[in-house]
């Protein structure tokens, strides 16, 4: 990977704004609920009085990108319509109907007489966001980052450079009108930059990844910064031999084209051998008449698809039309499949039998396992968090779609009436323990 990316010293003019951020990231973390709110309502303010600058300047980008011959999948996340924009747009003020995550007390406890602690929780400090492609995904995190008392530094692909830097524009100035520093959104544009960042530990508190494999994987082996993020999206749905097979049908196709450039799409469709041979035969018109490249295990080729899979087929995150079916016998052979080549990020079961899925949603690790309907929800905004930064596949909290509670930490706060510890040696004092 050193060929493609290379770790940099920071170069000063990174250092000013990282403190710019930094500094900017303490003003926002003092400041009031309502003026976090203000703050998202100007900014969504502002997004549409540039709608027409952000959407020329998308158009910019994809006619820059589809000469240069990117991928589908990063052009179809390139892509900002004027209804994405203004369902972005909406997202920001709905960021702001949210509970406010800063300042919840989790506990309240008396130690001892006139001895009170408390555990509350508190903005992280400056997310620095590395991102490809994705445009909508600046207004998402900037809300969220504004909505939870945080500072963000933004790093997208360069291929979005002209939609972001307009979107940012539009953040800022509708930050400075609501009062707050309009430096606690900050947007970096070259690949220097965003390498650089991974050395800015002294300001930067989380890094959150949002891109391919490589990249993320990367991050994560060259800093010292905590990261959270995923590297893969390889989603699964195992069809049941005692599954409904029209609902079957709907719910694998869904989950395929409904967005197949989505970490959440399936790349994998696992079929009881018993519903295999009925449920093929609808299922590969379907699937063909939908432009979706289906390729098999010998036992699903033996049932009509064209293309063999081979085992990097398995492990692949495609991002695009094409579908790996394989075959399997029982339950206990689809969730050794998924064990094996998930990526832990959402694996689904369609079927009636309730005991059947019970086991599949308690044995499958992901975070996310879904029962009878499309992987595509696993999303903040359908969770109902209003947006996400990312998703994130790691065992430890914050796990799956992150949203506003996954970008506040805690802090302790003790309060006493002069107690020193050498009183309860002596046996002047005494621990109560007791929560109120």
């Amino acid at each position: 990977m050193a060929n493609i990316f290379e770790v940099s010293q920071p170069e000063n003019d990174l250092l000013e704004k990282a403190d710019q951020v930094r500094l900017a990231s303490i003003k926002i973390s003092q400041t009031e609920n309502n003026n976090r709110i203000k703050a998202l309502n100007f900014m969504a303010d502002y997004l549409e009085k540039n709608t027409t600058e952000i959407l020329e300047a998308n158009h910019e980008d994809y006619t820059r990108a589809e000469k240069k011959g990117i991928s589908k999948a990063l052009l179809s996340r390139l892509k900002l319509s004027k209804e994405k924009l203004t369902s972005g747009i909406e997202g920001v003020r709905k960021v702001g109907d949210l509970v406010d995550p800063v300042n919840q007390v989790q506990i309240r406890r008396e130690l001892s007489k006139g001895l009170i602690l408390e555990r509350k929780t508190v903005p992280i400090g400056v997310l620095g966001v590395i991102f490809e492609s994705r445009p909508d995904a600046v207004m998402q995190i900037s809300s969220l980052a504004i909505r939870s008392g945080n500072g963000v530094m933004l790093k997208g692909g360069s291929e979005a450079n002209s939609t972001n830097t307009a979107i940012v524009k539009a953040l800022q100035q509708g930050l400075q009108e609501s009062g707050l520093d309009k430096n606690a959104i900050c947007l970096l544009k070259s690949r220097k930059d965003s390498m650089s960042m991974l050395n800015l530990e002294k300001y930067i508190n989380l890094i959150i990844p949002r891109g391919s494999n490589e990249l993320v994987k990367f991050i994560q082996e060259n800093t010292r910064i905590p990261v959270l993020g995923h590297a893969d999206g390889i989603c699964h749905l195992f069809i049941d031999n005692e599954a409904n097979l029209e609902m079957a049908l709907s719910v694998a196709l869904d989950s395929k084209i409904q967005y197949p450039a989505a970490c959440n799409s399936i790349e994998t469709l696992l079929v009881h051998n018993e519903i295999a041979p009925v449920f093929l035969e609808k299922a590969i018109p379907l699937f063909n008449s939908n432009d979706v490249k289906l390729i098999g295990d010998e036992r699903s080729v033996e049932l009509g698809l064209k293309h063999e899979a081979s085992l990097e087929d398995w492990q692949t995150e495609y991002l695009d039309l094409i579908l790996a079916i394989k075959i399997v016998d029982d339950l206990e052979e689809a969730i050794t499949h998924i064990q094996k080549f998930s990526s832990k990020h959402t694996d689904g079961i369609i079927t009636e039998n309730l005991n059947t899925a019970k086991n599949f949603m308690n044995v499958v690790d992901s975070t996310g396992v879904f029962h009878n309907c499309s992987t595509r929800f696993a999303d903040g905004f359908r969770y109902g968090f209003g947006a996400e930064v990312g998703i994130s596949t790691q065992a430890l909290p914050p796990r799956g779609p992150v949203g506003l509670e996954g970008l506040v930490t805690y802090k302790y706060f003790l309060k006493g009436d002069g107690n020193i510890v050498d009183d309860f040696s002596s046996g002047k004092a005494i621990y109560t323990h007791k929560d109120l």
